[in-house]
Parts: structure tokens; C-alpha cells; sequence
């Protein structure tokens, strides 16, 4: 098979049927945020597995989300943490947030999601420290803010998990005049430079397109 982006798809829809499967709750929040006009940004299923497993394997417990959106990677996570865990997720905009918390009721994870509103420049100071794992996938301008700030509500061994790095492949170019470009670039230096993180990254190719995501552990 060539390898384009209907490809790609076709291949993310087969893995997402074969390990994944289908889910009325999952799926209900996905159309209610369809309905409510919300950017089509949400990680795909298969990622939101990875979520999932990400959180089980590294027996997280308190978990922190950077950007919301409609609430479709909180509920894997909220689900992952299991009945005593806690997920706090920040959403920069009210709207989104609502939506969010109908479908995170909904899918009965309510009573383990905080979400807070506000930038996540100004929510994540007023945090208590402790988190197991941080998902950041929000402005990509400001992923070194939301890098350092993992560090600091983190622990060591905390696993931090950083999304969109592919930027279609413009991440080679140090040229580059995009804001997106720009952020994604400094924060994978960050995390190859600071001392307080071990990571990695992948690209990926998929219903999301030529992307990535990096994985850390704060040291």
C-alpha cells in the first residue's frame, strides 16, 4: 500500500477496531463535540488507549491534563486512575470546559475530574504538587511553560507526556516563522537539555497526520 494520509487513516481505523474497539461513552463525547462546534483536535482512539496504558503501567494516580478541549483524553485517563485516582484538567475556555464536563458525567468518571478554567500559565501555579502524570496537549507557544511546571507539580519518576511534536516534519526547520513550530522546537530541546528530564520522542503517522509525541520522566 502507498503510504499517504488516506493510508494512514485507513490503518489507524484498523488498529482502532482491533485493539481498541468500539465505546458509547467515548463516542458520545466525541459527537457532543462534534454538535458543540469544538476543533476536531482530540487525540485519536489509539492514542487515547495509549493514555490509558500510560497510566496504568506507570500506577498513576493523580494525574494533570494541559488543555481539556472536550474532555475525550480525560475520560481514558479519569477511567485509567481508577476510583480512588484523580484527574485535574485545565481548559483555557469556558465553553469547552462545559462540554467537557457533561461528557465526563456522562461517561460516570465525574466525581474523579477536576477541571479547572483558565490559561494554563495562570491555573498551573495555584496547584498542589504531587502529580504521576502530566498530558500536555495544549498551546504549543507555551510548552515550555507547561514543561516546567510538570517538573515542579511532578515527583521523580513522574511521567510527562507531550503531544503534536511531528508538526508535519517542520520541526527540522530552524527557520521556521510558525508559533507552533517555534514552541514544539523549544520544548524538545527543553527536554533534551534540562536536567531535570529523560526523554524521547516518536513520530507518528496516522488519522491525525505527520505528528508525534514525546515521553519523558522527570529525573
Amino acid at each position: 500500500m502507498e503510504s499517504t494520509p488516506a493510508a494512514w487513516s485507513q490503518v489507524d481505523a484498523f488498529l482502532a477496531d482491533t485493539l481498541v474497539g468500539h465505546d458509547p461513552a467515548l463516542e458520545a463525547a466525541l459527537t457532543a463535540q462534534r454538535e458543540a462546534g469544538l476543533p476536531e483536535i482530540e487525540v485519536a482512539p489509539v492514542a487515547g488507549k495509549l493514555l490509558d496504558l500510560l497510566v496504568r503501567i506507570s500506577g498513576a494516580r493523580r494525574v494533570l491534563e494541559v488543555g481539556t478541549l472536550g474532555g475525550y483524553s480525560t475520560i481514558w485517563m479519569a477511567r485509567a486512575v481508577g476510583p480512588e485516582g484523580r484527574v485535574v484538567t485545565i481548559e483555557a475556555e469556558a465553553g469547552n470546559a462545559a462540554v467537557a464536563r457533561a461528557s465526563i458525567d456522562a461517561a460516570g468518571v465525574g466525581e474523579r475530574v477536576d477541571i479547572r478554567i483558565g490559561r494554563g500559565a495562570d491555573v498551573l501555579p495555584t496547584l498542589v504538587g504531587g502529580f504521576d502524570l502530566v498530558f500536555i496537549d495544549a498551546d504549543k507557544e507555551s510548552n515550555t511553560v507547561y514543561l516546567d511546571w510538570a517538573a515542579k507539580l511532578g515527583h521523580p519518576g513522574t511521567v510527562i507526556v507531550l503531544d503534536n511534536i511531528g508538526r508535519d516534519g517542520e520541526i527540522v526547520r530552524d527557520d521556521s516563522t510558525d508559533s507552533k513550530v517555534i514552541g514544539t522546537r523549544d520544548g524538545l530541546r527543553m527536554l533534551g537539555d534540562d536536567p531535570r528530564f529523560d526523554a524521547t520522542a516518536l513520530q507518528t503517522v496516522g488519522a491525525k497526520g505527520w505528528d508525534g509525541v514525546a515521553l519523558a520522566i522527570v529525573v
